[in-house]
């Protein structure tokens, strides 16, 4: 870890990718709330947060896997959840890496003509997929 502090960065993800990664932040950091375990007010986390240090491993492994999940993702289905069903989802991340994911969610918007919310739900499903599987 080279930093010490997280930076929070939001998500807007589809209430069922919302849930999921609720479900994964219990089960590896004990976080019981998702909704409220990150305060968006707060800009930094101090590194050694279980949850933070899980969103951050989350990132990161979605910004070094960025192409894989890019082409996994079924951007169709995101594209079809109703615009005001997604959640905001407050995560934590080194900043360069918040920039990073940043950098490479909107591209991914532009290329699939298309908004962040359904690049980020359904890059998100993807890795969720992925980690299931992995499991």
């Amino acid at each position: 870890m080279t930093a010490d502090r997280f930076t929070v960065y939001g998500l807007y993800l589809s209430r069922p990718v919302h849930e999921r990664l609720a479900e994964y932040l219990h089960e590896e950091a004990g976080v019981l709330d998702l909704e409220s375990y990150f305060d968006p007010s707060d800009s930094t986390i101090s590194t050694g947060d279980p949850g933070a240090e899980v969103t951050h491993e989350i990132v990161s492994t979605v910004v070094v896997e960025f192409a894989t999940l890019y082409d996994d993702a079924d951007f169709a289905a995101a594209d079809a959840v109703d615009h005001d069903a997604f959640v905001l989802t407050h995560v934590a991340a080194e900043s360069g890496t918040v920039t990073a994911a940043r950098e490479r969610f909107e591209a991914a918007a532009t290329i699939q003509e298309t908004d962040l919310r359904t690049v980020q739900t359904a890059v998100l499903e993807a890795w969720l997929e992925q980690t299931e599987d992995e499991a």
